[in-house]
């Protein structure tokens, strides 16, 4: 994977603690499902439409242009998002639904939103790729117009899993594939980022949105 800069994309190493609920009553209990797995994972595709939102507002008012931040958000929305989380949902989320004849409508409008997000993912990093560079007001307008397109996209169709498909996953898979699920699913993911995971990744995101003067959250706070 690319590094961008100084925000590199690499797997942090050493290995998370994960919580432990003392009041559960077994490993079951206390594990975490394959569809609340893939929504958290929709909070660092959120975080990254925060980035991309401040990117536009830079362009627009004619700051100088973040690409390299620019970049590794997309680098993350590549890797993380279209690659990993992405890949799951159409190799396993998807299917199971479409079997059972559940929501055939909405997944084969989110696949092609995925294939859509792609292509919109490759302009965005090619027109950021040059660390330091200046586009001219063409590039900055079509850097706008694309991240603007991905956030109009994907705001809705991330809300539409989270509230249609995700929860229905559970309804369409025997109870212990459904917790199997999400052994895969970890599995995965550490195969593709390290024994960091997914903290790895959110720590990333974290690096970009301070080195934009994003990350701290009582900014946001409404007066």
């Amino acid at each position: 994977m690319p590094v961008t800069g100084a925000i590199a994309l690499s797997a942090c190493s050493g290995s998370p603690q994960k919580p432990v609920d003392a009041g559960a009553s077994s490993p079951e209990q206390a594990a975490v499902t394959a569809p609340e797995d893939l929504m958290r994972e929709h909070g660092v595709l959120k975080r990254i439409l925060l980035i991309y939102r401040e990117g536009i507002h830079r362009l627009q008012v004619g700051d100088p242009a973040p690409t390299q931040e620019l970049n590794a958000g997309a680098q993350i929305i590549r890797a993380f998002i279209e690659n990993y989380h992405e890949a799951l949902e159409e190799r396993y989320v998807f299917p199971m639904l479409e079997q059972a004849g559940k929501f055939t409508d909405t997944t084969s409008v989110l696949r092609t939103q995925h294939q859509r997000g792609r292509g919109v993912t490759d302009r965005i990093l090619a027109a950021t790729a040059a660390a330091g560079s200046a586009p001219g007001q063409p590039g900055r307008d079509a850097l706008v117009r694309d991240m603007t397109a991905f956030i109009r996209m994907y705001e809705p169709h991330e809300a539409r899993e989270d509230t249609v498909i995700f929860p229905a996953l559970r309804d369409v898979m025997p109870a212990g594939e459904f917790r199997d699920l999400a052994e895969v699913f970890e599995d995965e993911e550490h195969r593709q980022f390290g024994q960091a995971g997914f903290q790895g990744v959110v720590d990333q995101v974290a690096d970009v949105e301070k080195a934009l003067g994003i990350y701290d959250l009582g900014q946001f706070t409404a007066s």
